[in-house]
């Protein structure tokens, strides 16, 4: 019984390739002090990588737009639960103050 991939393997191991970049990317970025600039960074990064697996590994480019819709909606929500998280940390007065 034969099976029949959607993608190339050559096309999944240059995403591979480019999740281990991305990760020295995010290794890279820690080692220098951005102040705030460090998580904005790190999340930029971090979302890349989860847009390759999730477009890619789980094949999410080859399904119905609706179903991309409610991934990119999610993700919206997401995004600003953690947005308001950062704002509620940032304004917090400094412990012994």
């Amino acid at each position: 019984m034969t099976h029949k991939h959607i993608m190339p393997f050559g096309l999944l191991a240059k995403i591979w390739l480019a999740l281990l970049v991305l990760t020295g990317v995010t290794v890279g970025v820690a080692s220098f002090d951005l102040g705030f600039l460090n998580v904005l960074a790190a999340m930029s990064v971090a979302s890349a990588k989860a847009l390759l697996v999730i477009l890619f590994f789980m094949h999410l480019k080859y399904e119905n737009r609706v179903l991309g819709a409610f991934v990119i909606l999610v993700f919206v929500i997401l995004a600003i639960f953690i947005g308001l998280t950062f704002f509620d940390v940032a304004w917090r007065p400094e412990a012994g103050a």
